[in-house]
């Protein structure tokens, strides 16, 4: 029978980066924002460092693993710089994912069945190092199947696909999607992974994955950061935080 544990509540502080870098200089500055989450509440923060530092830049993540009082997840593209970075800052854990330059946003989870020579390797040299690796992948079996295979403790299923079609009214397409993301979670934990859960969330697709039993940690930072220009970032964290906290309440253990 599967175990409900609280879920956790990462923040992604990527888009507070994103305004301050469209004007140079240094505010607003992402590790207050990262520290101001924390004492909001938030279980650890989350920061993307792009090839092109689109956002996130290198002294950022240096500061936030110095700054911040809560595990700091880098998430990264698997390439040998990021690897280097990810070695000398040595974060709690590192969250592989696709990346492309034209792109605005991850799009998609990380093929890692095509990419498993590849993978195999890099995983277990971030293992070696006591980071906690997290492949960002969608809620198929064979994707799945493999992120165990490769040796990651950890995976962070793929939420976009199910919130655009919330957020365009196609009910039928959310109820398949949320049903992928339920099978996966499922499978997952079958197989003795930790599941986490993101991209696209709000407060109501957050409320509704915290029902799925085997998700331990959701990761918001898109959404948190838009709220937070209207109410606050204090304020939509303690509004996302109760949104998970209702949903989790209706959860129910898989016999």
């Amino acid at each position: 029978m599967t175990v409900i544990h609280s879920i956790r509540l990462g923040l992604n502080i990527d888009h507070v980066a994103t305004i301050r870098n469209a004007r140079g200089g240094n505010n607003p500055d992402p590790v207050r924002a990262a520290m101001l989450g924390v004492e909001s509440g938030v279980d650890g923060i989350t920061a993307h460092l792009r090839e092109d530092r689109r956002h996130i830049r290198d002294e950022d993540m240096a500061r936030l693993k110095l700054e911040i009082a809560k595990p700091l997840n880098f998430e990264m593209a698997a390439t040998e710089e990021m690897k280097s970075i990810a070695l000398r800052v040595k974060p709690h854990a590192a969250c592989l994912v696709p990346e492309k330059r034209q792109e605005r946003t991850t799009e998609g989870g990380l093929d890692v069945v095509g990419q498993h020579n590849h993978l195999k390797p890099y995983i277990a040299q971030l293992n070696e190092a006591d980071i906690r690796v997290s492949l960002f992948i969608e809620p198929d079996r064979r994707a799945i199947e493999m992120a165990h295979a490769l040796g990651a403790p950890v995976i962070e299923l793929h939420t976009g696909t199910y919130c655009e079609a919330v957020a365009h009214g196609d009910h039928a397409r959310s109820s398949q999607e949320l049903a992928r993301l339920n099978e996966g979670a499922a499978i997952a934990g079958a197989l003795g992974l930790e599941v986490h859960a993101g991209h696209g969330l709000d407060f109501a697709t957050a409320e509704k994955l915290a029902e799925i039993p085997e998700i331990r940690e959701l990761n918001i930072g898109h959404f948190i950061i838009g709220e937070a220009i209207f109410i606050g970032l204090h304020q939509a964290i303690t509004h996302m935080r109760a949104a998970i906290d209702r949903g989790r309440s209706r959860a129910r253990p898989r016999s």
